[in-house]
């Protein structure tokens, strides 16, 4: 099996949370249609914030109910509690999402392969890049095994030795090819990359965050 390490840690860790890791998954492909607005918010405020500050701030942006109203992003974001970093950056970024989502709708929920969505969102949606427009096919569960590399998961691979050092940056041709390593690592240890993904953040948080 390759140059793999750490593999029979990895299967114990999964044994003892698959059933939670499994329950999560199947919550992202239960997400109403209704709801992938604010799951597409959530991703452009995750880049270099808390995941836990985003989840914050996406409960108020429901709670304001975002979507139909005219309420202004930024003291949202700029809450102390749940701050979220580069927040004038991301305000505009919200807006922008906004005012084209019916577009960005019919894309997600049209023909085109994930593989083709992601292209789209990252060429069309200000603030997403592969990270995030995968992060947010997965969190309505249309990746179809498209792989969300943050530092995370970037370690985790480097640890069991999917990848040989840790990239200093992720431009699209090293994010395609560390996502191919991650699909076929996935695939000969018998594991799903979203089974995975969620596995590695919660080795990292210590709890199965979305």
């Amino acid at each position: 099996m390759k140059n793999y390490r750490h593999i029979e840690e990895l299967k114990v860790s999964f044994t003892t949370k698959k059933d939670a890791i499994r329950v999560r998954l199947k919550e992202y492909g239960e997400v109403p249609q209704e709801k992938y607005f604010y799951e597409l918010l959530y991703c452009l405020m995750t880049p270099q914030s808390s995941a836990v500050n985003a989840g914050k701030a996406q409960k108020d942006f429901e709670s304001l109910d975002y979507r139909h109203t005219n309420a202004d992003p930024e003291p949202v974001l700029f809450q102390k509690d749940h701050y979220i970093r580069f927040h004038r950056s991301k305000a505009r970024w919200i807006e922008a999402m906004k005012k084209n989502y019916d577009t960005i709708m019919q894309v997600t929920v049209g023909p085109m392969s994930a593989e083709e969505k992601r292209e789209w969102f990252v060429k069309n949606v200000i603030g997403l890049s592969y990270k995030e427009a995968t992060h947010f096919l997965r969190n309505i569960g249309k990746n179809d095994g498209l792989a969300i590399l943050d530092r995370h998961i970037v370690k985790n691979l480097k640890y069991h030795g999917v990848i040989r050092s840790l990239p200093l940056s992720l431009n699209k041709k090293r994010y395609l090819s560390i996502e191919k390593k991650f699909q076929t690592f996935a695939g000969e240890i018998g594991l799903s990359i979203d089974e995975l993904d969620l596995l590695f953040w919660s080795n990292e948080a210590g709890e199965i965050l979305k």
